[in-house]
């Protein structure tokens, strides 16, 4: 008996297709792409030697940052003190707690705190040129006479806190306003006469920070006998400590011993 036929199985080599049961010898080699040569990187950590280039940049770096005034969110402050808090930093720094003897500034004061009413004073802060704007800026005499047609259109603005009952007691405090500056000569002689004439300077902590005071509490009374709104206890002592009445920097701060 012959030997069995053995049935002999080609492999397929990878790149090339069996036609017929034979593989295809004659198809012509494909020509690869060149490699495109790799633009040099701009990034230091690749193309620079950290370790001998970057030893004078980095003891020049230190140098400087020694010597250079520390930035915003660097210093020790009662508010403010983030990076992403630089407005409110700047008010802290060069504002709150400074003793105010402007009238427009006293009435300016009072009109914000008394928006602040339930929110935060950062976010008051932020729409004070929107005060000013559409309020004559904060002029107590031009806003005695807003129209209602005005006190309305001030409802309809982004730029302030649409409140509905905030927003006429700019009106009526500043009608308020005006009969303390002619009773007493000024506002300022008025709201001082609270603290015997000069600021009253306390060293505070995070844990015995007032919300009022018995002077707060004293001038609130006052403030909404003579027929103001949005004076109580409380706006009535952050306007104290705004208008630099009462000095209430906490100890850690770094306005503490320069106020």
């Amino acid at each position: 008996m012959g030997r069995p036929a053995v049935a002999v199985t080609r492999k397929q080599t990878p790149g090339r297709r069996c036609k017929g049961g034979s593989a295809n010898k004659h198809r012509p080699p494909v020509a690869k792409a060149p490699i495109p040569a790799r633009a040099p990187s701009t990034s230091p950590a690749r193309d620079r030697n950290p370790r001998a280039s970057d030893t004078a940049a980095t003891t020049t770096a230190a140098t400087a940052a020694r010597t250079a005034p520390p930035r915003a969110h660097e210093r020790s402050r009662c508010f403010g003190s983030y990076p992403d808090h630089v407005e409110y930093a700047e008010y802290h720094d060069t504002e709150w707690g400074v003793p105010v003897h402007d009238d427009g500034l006293h009435f300016e004061i009072l009109i914000l705190e008394g928006a602040q009413a339930g929110l935060s004073f950062e976010t008051v802060l932020k729409k004070r040129d929107g005060y000013r704007s559409r309020f004559k800026q904060l002029d107590p005499a031009a806003c005695a006479d807003l129209t209602d047609v005005e006190l309305a259109e001030a409802l309809t603005d982004p730029g302030i806190v649409r409140h509905r009952q905030k927003v006429p007691s700019v009106r009526q405090n500043a009608r308020v306003f005006l009969a303390i500056q002619a009773e007493f000569g000024s506002f300022d002689a008025y709201v001082w006469s609270f603290v015997g004439g000069t600021p009253v300077v306390n060293t505070r902590t995070t844990s015995d920070l007032p919300t009022t005071t018995d002077a707060g509490k004293t001038l609130s009374t006052d403030l909404k006998r003579r027929g103001m709104t949005f004076v109580g206890p409380t706006i009535a002592y952050a306007y104290m400590q705004a208008a630099g009445l009462v000095s209430d920097h906490l100890a850690s701060c770094w306005r503490s011993n320069a106020t």
